[in-house]
């Protein structure tokens, strides 16, 4: 596999010349296999960074995910750069009683970076998780729920800083995989008000 390419220096330039597409654009996600490449590059790298276990991540869940029109991708001309899965369901292994009470709960998941991006100023990470409470509220929820890993305090922080709260105690599958869950209250009326 050949290396991925290096960001731009100024992911932000514009050329007032330029008649092509816009660098950056949101799409829904059409391709299980490019969805999971970058899924589990990012799963890895992390993992490498933290010292902890990647996560098990299955091909058949990522194929459901895409063809439900779950996965939102962030996409660069030089590629795909991050993505999360929105859900009205949550995702297997998280604990409903942990979280406050809620009438429209959705679910935030698998939220990916690709690795040439996470150290660059183009803020893929927040893009996303910005993006992941814009179309939440979009879609009438009250509430975005999440769970992630502790050890990715990079991860927590970013969460943290757009208004995620824990909820419950730390979970540890006893394989040094652990987990825990947040949630960020949603102001329907203000979707849109935004975008990226």
């Amino acid at each position: 596999m050949s290396s991925p390419q290096a960001p731009p220096t100024d992911p932000h330039h514009t050329d007032p010349h330029h008649t092509g597409p816009p660098s950056w654009h949101w799409q829904t996600a059409t391709g299980a296999d490019e969805v999971h490449t970058l899924l589990t590059s990012c799963d890895a790298h992390q993992a490498a960074i933290s010292g902890t276990p990647a996560p098990r991540r299955r091909q058949e869940t990522t194929r459901r995910l895409v063809e439900s029109g779950s996965v939102h991708l962030l996409r660069h001309t030089t590629g795909p750069a991050g993505m999360f899965t929105l859900t009205r369901r949550p995702p297997s292994g998280t604990d409903e009683e942990v979280f406050p009470p809620a009438e429209r709960p959705l679910y935030l998941s698998r939220l990916a970076v690709a690795p040439a991006w996470l150290t660059a100023p183009a803020l893929v990470g927040l893009r996303c998780v910005r993006r992941a409470v814009e179309v939440a509220a979009g879609m009438g929820g009250d509430v975005l729920r999440a769970q992630v890993n502790p050890d990715l305090r990079d991860t927590c922080a970013l969460l943290g800083l757009l208004d995620f709260t824990p909820c419950g105690p730390t979970f540890d599958d006893g394989s040094g995989r652990r987990h825990a869950h947040l949630h960020r209250l949603l102001d329907p009326v203000a979707a849109g008000a935004g975008k990226d």
